[in-house]
């Protein structure tokens, strides 16, 4: 009986690695054996045809390579700015569809749609929409007599970043609000009844019911937030290129243009393999810092 049961023990750990197997396949070629994979061209320099040992020189050039400290802090902006608008945004949009209207799942179907449109074309849409000249959004402020002269929107200084703020914040809207969905339909609705037979108001019952109960889900969601906005650059890439005066270039843009070429610098994989790994290890601590901090939030609700 007990041969039979070690069997039985023995048959279900090689099944359930069995369904793990594919999933562990990817994740070693697809995102653990690239990572090592760089390691090897850190003390070299590499522009993918030859290479050249250069000792630490690369790793010493971090450290004096403003232009990449630059987009480090332009990398914080522009996540903090993203996260604080489409955070409640997607947050409130997906309580105000919880509430059972009229065509609230066409809204859902609307509002997510750019999830699965390619970054590259929706970019490439905003791109004509910002245009300077025979822009829509310029066209659009002139009819109705809001400006006098068209505005360069991503090619000045004080408005690219908040350009592709915009087209981030639309981008990625509907995802986070198709997840904060999934947690609210876990509420259950005689908890909002209750509410209402106690006499709470819509304020009162989203801040004492529906943001506790949905702390674990809005912890989560969250975290991909931030780790999403740290990473972001191909929307950049596709509306900016990290200009005007790299007032929007971003630390994951800088390495793809050292280790993939902008158009007018040389290839150099080598200096980007160690920026791409200080850079993970930036991601890597705030990560941990939220970690830490999201666990207080467990005292509080």
């Amino acid at each position: 009986m007990k041969e039979s049961k070690g069997k039985k023990l023995k048959k279900d750990k090689f099944t359930v690695f069995l369904m793990l197997a594919p999933a562990l396949f990817l994740l070693i070629v697809v995102s653990i054996y690239p990572f090592c994979w760089i390691f090897q061209y850190i003390t070299f320099d590499y522009n993918g045809f030859t290479k050249y040992f250069v000792g630490f020189d690369n790793i010493k050039r971090v450290f004096y390579d403003t232009l990449y400290w630059q987009s480090v802090l332009h990398t914080f902006e522009y996540a903090f700015w993203k996260l604080i608008v489409i955070m409640p945004l997607s947050l409130i949009t997906a309580v105000m569809l919880n509430q059972k209207l009229k065509a609230s799942s066409l809204f859902r179907g609307i509002f997510f749609l750019p999830t699965v449109i390619s970054s590259a074309v929706y970019c490439l849409i905003f791109y004509f929409i910002f245009a300077a000249y025979n822009g829509v959004l310029n066209g659009f402020l002139k009819y109705f007599g809001i400006i006098n002269a068209p505005i360069d929107w991503l090619g000045g200084s004080s408005t690219a970043m908040i350009s592709v703020v915009i087209v981030a914040i639309w981008g990625g809207f509907g995802n986070y609000m198709i997840l904060f969905s999934s947690g609210l339909t876990s509420i259950s609705e005689d908890v909002y009844e209750s509410a209402k037979i106690d006499g709470a108001n819509g304020f009162q019952t989203f801040f004492k019911i529906t943001l506790p109960l949905i702390g674990p889900v809005l912890k989560v969601v969250l975290m991909l937030a931030i780790t999403t906005a740290l990473k972001d650059y191909q929307s950049i890439m596709v509306l900016t290129g990290g200009g005007p005066n790299n007032r929007t270039q971003v630390m994951f843009l800088y390495i793809y243009q050292l280790c993939f070429g902008n158009g007018a610098s040389n290839l150099q994989i080598g200096y980007g393999a160690v920026l791409s790994i200080v850079s993970a290890f930036i991601v890597g601590v705030i990560t941990l810092i939220y970690l830490k901090v999201s666990k207080k939030l467990d005292d509080v609700y």
